[in-house]
């Protein structure tokens, strides 16, 4: 299973004081339970996910793909603008570079291509099985 997230903004880590929440109205709430909400969904789901795998013992056949640390327009979901398009690349290429977990120091392009040739040599077995 390869799980391919669209990314966390960094300052969902920002702390807010008590003096700023309680001038906050409907509207302000709304974004910080927002991306707690996006943001608890997607930990608890790889935290199941890679969990039943460990317990098959089969974390090799799990692999998340997810950048938390975003910022600036690279957060933005509708900004297909030129200049943006080049910046999410740049954020995809430094993905590549960093470790998939601080267990696993293994980066994400050598885990990429384990994983695409795992993904190929069971379509090649499926296909053998099936020219039988």
């Amino acid at each position: 299973l390869l799980s391919l997230g669209t990314g966390t903004n960094s300052e969902f880590a920002k702390n807010y004081t008590a003096e700023e929440a309680a001038k906050w109205g409907t509207l302000q709430w709304m974004s910080p339970l927002w991306e707690m909400r996006s943001a608890a969904s997607s930990y608890m789901n790889d935290y199941y996910l890679s969990t039943v795998f460990q317990a098959l013992d089969s974390q090799n056949n799990y692999l998340r793909v997810q950048e938390n640390a975003l910022t600036g327009t690279a957060t933005t979901f509708d900004d297909a603008s030129v200049a943006n398009m080049i910046l999410l690349v740049q954020v995809g290429e430094n993905l590549l570079k960093k470790s998939v977990s601080e267990d696993n120091h293994e980066t994400y392009e050598v885990a990429l291509k384990r994983f695409a040739k795992l993904l190929s040599d069971r379509k090649k077995l499926r296909a053998n099985k099936a020219s039988f």
